[in-house]
């Protein structure tokens, strides 16, 4: 390299020993660290580091220099001698004896570092407040119903998830629950389960059942570019007859409770919305609930895991169905979700609306 870009470079070369003793720095380096640069011959580089940094290059940096011969854009602050603390990123190459060190300041980076970070924490924010309002509605009421939910998101830390619920009454005694799982996390998953659950509750209240409402929501999805692969549960229940039509859409199919014991309902199946070229009619199953039977809606988070065949988990969360078939709506809700997700991390979220049919109560 010649003296003339050596000087005028505009970042910091350092020239030194395997030691880390310099043998020669060039003008932006001693701008770098407040010394004038015919003072820094005979110093070593890491003795010029903050306390932290003296110890990264003891344990890290020089170590792994020596290895690989090479290290690259390595964050550390360099302490000048006024104790004002510079953050720059060091890249270091071993040529024979000589270690050629160059330096940039790292302020700008730091800085547009720490606005990342607030800005992905203000989102998160938002996305989980919006996720609460969608989440912490008040349950429909009925002599002849017992409603209960269960919601757990994915571990702290992580993104807000997109798991919905949603209930609500059709007319005096009929009543709608949906149970969805948006693609992706975040504010944008948030956003879009916003909008599919009101999508839902206005297609609900023209009076479509099932099969044709998630026709319309698929059509909605494609319209509008929202909510592609989310899998959607929806049914309809009359209260008085006991009577549930139901469609799903590449969703986990609701387990029922009867007398003769808990089965999964495999009627009315279809693809995820925007899923296909071109929309597919969607077909619907029915059936009627025994008194005090159950009908269960839940999302993926409570039976796939990676340690298991996804059969093996249906079959438990039935098992644990029937465990607690007996307890009202919100305590089976609680119960069975916590018996799903014990003893493994939480990395989805997880959500069940149970109801059960109980038209003895309103005799």
């Amino acid at each position: 390299m010649s003296d003339d870009l050596f000087e005028d470079a505009p970042c910091g070369y350092v020239v030194g020993a395997r030691d880390g003793t310099i043998a020669r720095a060039n003008r932006a380096f001693a701008d770098l660290v407040g010394i004038q640069a015919s003072l820094l011959p005979g110093r070593r580089l890491q003795d010029l580091l903050t306390i932290g940094g003296r110890i990264y290059h003891e344990t890290h940096y020089a170590p792994l220099l020596t290895m690989a011969g090479s290290v690259r854009e390595i964050a550390v602050d360099f302490r000048r001698p006024d104790g004002t603390a510079i953050p720059v990123l060091l890249s270091a190459a071993v040529r024979g004896d000589e270690v050629l060190t160059i330096a940039f300041q790292a302020t700008d980076r730091r800085r547009y570092e720490r606005e990342l970070v607030l800005a992905r924490d203000r989102e998160h924010a938002i996305a989980a407040e919006l996720q609460r309002a969608l989440l912490t509605g008040t349950l429909p009421e009925d002599p002849a119903l017992d409603l209960g939910v269960a919601y757990l998101p994915a571990e702290a830390g992580l993104e807000v998830g997109g798991d919905w619920w949603d209930a609500f009454l059709l007319s005096e005694r009929r009543i709608g629950l949906v149970v969805g799982d948006v693609v992706g996390r975040g504010l944008q998953a948030a956003t879009t389960m916003g909008q599919l659950r009101s999508a839902v509750r206005a297609l609900a209240s023209m009076g479509l059942t099932p099969g044709p409402l998630l026709e319309a929501l698929d059509a909605y999805a494609r319209r509008h570019e929202v909510g592609r692969m989310t899998t959607v549960a929806y049914a309809e229940i009359d209260l008085v007859t006991g009577d549930v039509r139901w469609a799903c859409a590449g969703h986990p199919p609701p387990a029922v409770a009867a007398a003769d014991g808990v089965t999964f309902a495999w009627d009315g199946r279809s693809a995820p919305l925007d899923a296909t070229n071109a929309p597919e009619p969607r077909s619907q199953g029915r059936l009627t609930l025994d008194p005090d039977g159950l009908l269960v809606l839940f999302t993926d988070g409570l039976f796939e895991r990676v340690d298991r065949p996804l059969q093996q988990g249906l079959d438990a969360l039935l098992a644990e169905i029937a465990t607690y078939r007996a307890a009202p709506a919100s305590e089976l809700a609680e119960a069975v979700t916590r018996a799903a997700l014990a003893g493994r991390r939480a990395n989805d979220d997880a959500c069940l609306l149970a109801l059960r049919w109980t038209p003895a109560h309103a005799a």
